[in-house]
């Protein structure tokens, strides 16, 4: 049964004219182990990702390196033909060497044949949002951002992103390209990005954090999330990305499951409303 779910986190309309559902779904954890080949349950990937859209997810993140291949490979086989409405977004610029082993190539050429590949793979004409998945500190910004603009000139890249950068980093990037998105560690424990969060929020940037469900001791007996959730009805995850989605307007959270059951309570903190004194007490209690 499809539902509009999703839809009551609101939406952002990235690059001032894709409008997306602001909570999406990463499909990260839909590969194996050490985000290293094919899952245990391809089965379940696929309705994991079906199982999204039904329920409102317009963003569904990904990456060329997930896998490698493999998650973009699940979105096609669950999702192609894809609805007008989904909007995916993937990323190129880390390079695999076995399980949990990423490392930045950001040359030129190599970032033009990942998105080729990622084009193939998605099967898709252009890439809505192509983020570069890290900086290359080998090779100028100016180059790696560069390619990522031809490329968006010959119509295969329609928005382009950013992960893990500073401020600095995407004001130099800016200089290249216009950049309409920025992907960085952020989450209820580890809020070192906020001055990022604050500058994308000046300037119209969509920030997608990712780890979004890092919460610590904080679903602990007695901590603030399960004392809050007995409250409400609500989990502690619901209730940390419910805090996320309030944070901040230009907040794009993209919790990712390999299951469907999480998958549909992660979706559910869409419809969570938190009370002013209600996030205060969150954020409180997680830098206590």
């Amino acid at each position: 049964m499809t539902t509009t779910l999703a839809a009551q986190s609101g939406t952002f309309e990235i690059g001032h004219e894709t409008a997306v559902n602001r909570l999406g779904f990463g499909a990260m954890q839909l590969t194996g182990k050490g985000v290293w080949g094919q899952p245990d349950d391809p089965d379940e990937a696929v309705r994991v990702l079906r199982r999204a859209v039904e329920l409102g997810v317009t963003l569904i993140d990904t990456a060329d390196s997930y896998g490698p291949f493999v998650s973009e490979q699940l979105i096609r086989k669950a999702l192609h033909p894809y609805p007008n409405e989904l909007v995916i977004a993937t990323k190129a610029g880390l390079t695999r060497h076995g399980p949990g082993i990423w490392r930045p190539v950001g040359r030129p050429e190599y970032l033009r044949q990942q998105c080729e590949l990622s084009l193939r793979h998605l099967r898709l004409e252009r890439i809505a949002l192509h983020q570069l998945h890290r900086i290359d500190p080998k090779v100028p910004l100016a180059e790696q951002v560069g390619e990522l603009r031809a490329l968006q000139e010959e119509g295969k890249i329609k928005h382009i992103g950013l992960s893990e950068v500073s401020i600095a980093q995407l004001n130099e990037a800016q200089e290249t390209a216009e950049i309409v998105s920025v992907q960085n560690l952020y989450n209820l424990t580890n809020r070192s990005a906020a001055p990022l969060l604050e500058h994308c929020e000046r300037h119209h940037i969509a920030f997608i954090p990712w780890f979004p469900l890092a919460t610590g001791g904080l679903t602990d007996g007695g901590g603030v999330l399960q004392e809050l959730g007995a409250q409400l009805g609500a989990t502690p995850s619901q209730l940390a990305l419910a805090w996320l989605l309030k944070r901040s307007h230009v907040m794009l959270p993209i919790p990712g499951t390999s299951r469907v059951s999480h998958l549909e309570e992660n979706i559910a903190a869409a419809a969570i409303e938190l009370s002013d004194e209600q996030f205060e007490i969150i954020g409180q209690g997680a830098s206590d």
